[in-house]
């Protein structure tokens, strides 16, 4: 069996492809940390630490180790892969150290990327690849990357959205926006405070995005109905209110337009020889952020392009990066840190 893999290190997922067996884990990136006697040790990764989000007691914190696509927590972030790794190939040494390709976003410094590469190398890896972002979602959806086309791929992420025209293995140009799905819950979580003075949570604001999220003014202008239960802040007590998807989408239209905004700054600095080929291609959206109702349109509206959404947005990026560790033919889009 090989124990060669590729992890998508998520803002707020992060996917462990293994040579030869697909996607084998897909947790979002959260860690609970427990202190005893003043010695802090982990308590729980992934879905069970996401569940006790906003709901620990005072010796115990949940942290989420990655913040707008960067490691903010090294160590914690350095616990976290390590125990994926474990928990793909379970407590037996490996027969041989496996080799790893991690994917890091376009716009992360040297320093960030030396931060994943240490952090891969200390949790038993013996070789450690860097992908960007970017590429490793056009790969995933199928682009024809190692090409002389050029294609446009928006990745909108948990805590980035990239955006980037490939051609010919490389990034011909890229930006990145800090802006990405954990934006939109903010986005969400402080508009309702602002006009109904209620006090939500983080898990709250994501459920609501995830269910009722939409980019654009619904047709009737109202859509549908909302039911949310928070704190009031004027009386201090639990509380439930209405909305309607009309106001989600003004609440959201600011964390939209930005990346709208990248986009077109990505277009403005295109070569005109890769400009006429994304005429043809398209836009192809991956990432999280691709599920939001309507973002295609939105997209499509402020650019005249065609816009795509990926088959399986949510994988594309860690499909991506399986690919390039089996086949050769993608080797030259890796680095080393």
């Amino acid at each position: 069996m090989s124990h060669d893999m590729a992890i998508d290190l998520g803002t707020a997922n992060t996917l462990v492809y293994v040579r030869g067996r697909g996607i084998v884990l897909d947790e979002p990136s959260v860690v609970a940390i427990e202190t005893v006697n003043g010695v802090k040790k982990v308590r729980a990764v992934g879905d069970d630490a996401k569940m006790m989000m906003g709901k620990t007691p005072e010796n115990m914190e949940v942290i989420r180790p990655l913040r707008d696509g960067v490691i903010a927590d090294i160590d914690v972030a350095e616990q976290m892969i390590k125990h994926f790794i474990h928990k793909v190939h379970g407590k037996r040494r490996f027969p041989r150290w496996p080799e790893i390709i991690i994917c890091v976003p376009s716009g992360s410094t040297k320093v960030e990327r030396r931060a994943i590469r240490d952090a891969a190398s200390n949790a038993g890896a013996s070789q450690v690849w860097l992908i960007e972002e970017p590429m490793a979602a056009a790969i995933g959806a199928d682009m024809p990357v190692t090409e002389a086309i050029g294609s446009m791929v928006v990745d909108i992420g948990g805590g980035t959205t990239e955006v980037a025209v490939l051609s010919l293995r490389g990034l011909a140009y890229t930006t990145s926006v800090r802006v990405g799905g954990d934006k939109m819950d903010e986005a969400i979580g402080s508009y309702v405070r602002r006009n109904h003075n209620l006090l939500i949570g983080e898990a709250t604001a994501e459920r609501i995005k995830q269910q009722h999220g939409i980019a654009k003014m619904p047709a009737d202008g109202v859509g549908e109905r909302i039911h949310i239960k928070g704190r009031d802040l004027v009386n201090g007590v639990p509380k439930e209110i209405e909305i309607t998807q009309a106001q989600i989408a003004e609440a959201l239209s600011e964390p939209v337009s930005a990346i709208v905004e990248g986009v077109r700054m990505a277009l403005e600095n295109t070569a005109p020889e890769l400009a006429a080929d994304i005429v043809d291609q398209g836009i192809v959206v991956t990432g999280g952020g691709a599920l939001l109702a309507g973002i295609d349109d939105v997209l499509r509206e402020a650019t005249g392009l065609p816009v795509t959404i990926a088959e399986n947005p949510l994988t594309c990026v860690a499909l991506g990066t399986g690919r390039a560790l089996e086949d050769p033919m993608f080797r030259g889009v890796l680095h080393t840190a």
